[in-house]
């Protein structure tokens, strides 16, 4: 029988890297501000809200306990986020992109995992392609900057 651990390490980290999105959306939201760009900054913000929040519905219906906050990803990421904001919209555009690519990165190695169940599957299954649709808009507002 799988330990509480087994079933939920897995998912915790993924909501670790979804808390850490949304800090780090937060943080460059303060730059973009209600500027259309912000709005859509926003639109993805709330995503990884959401993703967040399954994730940890998830845990606790595993028997585990959801993480409360990103830990050292999260540091780093808000890190790398502010110092891009300091150079201007464009790197700050870039680092959250970077953001997004490694979150891409994650829930592919997730699936991989042995002792997620096929409801933790499908939820990853559901995650990933927002993810890789975020990436696309991301681009998309680097380009306009351009």
């Amino acid at each position: 029988m799988r330990t509480v651990a087994e079933r939920t390490d897995t998912l915790n980290s993924l909501r670790r890297g979804e808390l850490a999105a949304v800090e780090t959306f937060q943080q460059a939201l303060d730059k973009f501000g209600n500027e259309p760009m912000g709005i859509e900054l926003r639109a993805i913000e709330a995503d990884h809200r959401d993703a967040a929040e399954a994730l940890g519905a998830h845990i606790a219906e595993r028997g585990g306990s959801p993480a409360e906050s990103s830990g050292v990803w999260g540091m780093w990421a808000k890190a790398i986020a502010g110092t891009a904001k300091l150079f201007g919209a464009s790197a700050a555009l870039k680092a959250l992109k970077e953001g997004e690519e490694q979150g891409i990165e994650d829930y592919q190695s997730a699936l991989e995992d042995q002792y997620l169940d096929a409801e933790c599957r499908d939820l990853i299954r559901t995650l990933l392609p927002k993810t890789r649709a975020h990436v696309a808009l991301l681009d998309r507002l680097i380009d306009e900057i351009r």
